[in-house]
């Protein structure tokens, strides 16, 4: 595929930020808790320093929204912003366990017009830009064509804040997974939504995420032709609290248990 100089140097940034993974990936690095439940490593942030770099020796002008940098205020993504997420699967990374990502997108004027997410331990590359299809390891990508839920395999993911509020989101759980053929946890957004456009999944949803954990995901489901929206329907934006993300045939299935949810 060809690609243009913004996906060039989020390919770049994303390689050597993978390299640095792999460095330490079940080797020893110092970790703390950002949070409840919510570890951040010094991976992390040698990841995200090598991603910023590369970004802003080319862009000096372009900002960066990055996971480790946030301090909990909106911004509204006016011009070019950068938004990156240095390791994705943080928990899993810690624990040894290889589902883990680096997850890079450009956003022009608040919409989204590249994601370039890497696995590095399956060394897997996935690609977009608006317009331009999705790609995974240079082969154009599409969603699965699974149409109903019955014999559908989903993802989704757990917030560090279900503690808050578990009743709901368990019982969203159980009832897609009584409909479902089966639904997978991973640990990682980014991942449940590249699987999703490679049609490994036939759907995703999760709450409470950020924009580092979904945006990349995002155009990349968006152009393998699939659909995201939030858990009511409603177009997604990149400060949505909700998301679903499928195929598009099983997208109103999935609504019709995701809108029973009441935040």
């Amino acid at each position: 595929m060809k690609i243009g100089i913004y996906t060039t140097v989020a390919v770049e940034a994303a390689f050597k930020a993978g390299e640095i993974l792999k460095k330490y990936y079940r080797n020893n690095f110092k970790y703390h808790y950002k949070g409840h439940r919510n570890p951040v490593t010094e991976v992390d942030l040698l990841s995200q320093n090598e991603i910023k770099k590369v970004i802003l020796n080319n862009f000096k002008n372009h900002r960066i929204l990055a996971e480790e940098d946030w301090q909990e205020n909106k911004c509204d993504f006016d011009g070019f912003w950068w938004i990156v997420d240095p390791l994705d699967g943080t928990v899993n990374f810690r624990k040894g366990f290889p589902l883990f990502c680096v997850s890079i997108s450009l956003v022009k004027d608040g919409n989204i017009i590249l994601g370039v997410i890497y696995i590095p331990i399956t060394d897997e590359l996935f690609i977009a830009e608006r317009g331009q299809g999705s790609f995974h390891n240079d082969k154009k990508i599409f969603v699965s064509k699974t149409e109903n839920l019955e014999n559908s395999v989903l993802a989704t993911g757990f917030s560090y804040a279900l503690t808050n509020n578990p009743d709901p989101h368990v019982q969203l759980f159980k009832d897609l997974s009584i409909k479902t053929e089966a639904i997978r946890r991973a640990g990682s957004a980014a991942i449940d939504l590249a699987y999703t456009a490679l049609g490994v999944f036939d759907g995703f949803w999760e709450f409470d995420l950020k924009p580092w954990d979904t945006a990349a995901g995002v155009i990349l489901v968006e152009e393998a032709n699939g659909k995201v929206s939030d858990y009511y329907g409603n177009p997604f934006s990149l400060w949505s609290k909700t998301i679903v993300a499928s195929n598009n045939i099983i997208h109103e299935q999935i609504i019709n248990f995701t809108k029973q949810i009441k935040l």
